[in-house]
């Protein structure tokens, strides 16, 4: 069940770094997801480093750095990406 869950979350990271990037990113939704999961990792880890992995509610600050992640991740594959399939 939590492959399935990573799986969501991915889609929705990766689909909120789409949003936050200007432009037009034509990667595809199984790219997306996947540097979406990435970008949860890696701000999941982040956000433990800082120490405000758990904070009482919702923890906004790790969604930031998952978000951000994420963004970083695709506006640098977007181009690698057009460039191997134009």
């Amino acid at each position: 069940m939590s492959f399935l869950w990573a799986i969501i979350a991915g889609l929705i990271i990766g689909l909120l770094a789409k949003l936050v990037l200007p432009g037009r990113q034509p990667i595809p939704l199984w790219l997306t997801v996947l540097l979406g999961i990435v970008g949860a990792v890696g701000g999941n880890a982040l956000a433990t480093a800082f120490g405000v992995r758990d904070t009482g509610g919702i923890d906004w600050i790790r969604h930031i750095f998952q978000i951000g992640i994420a963004a970083a991740l695709i506006a640098v594959v977007t181009p690698l990406w057009g460039r191997r399939h134009a």
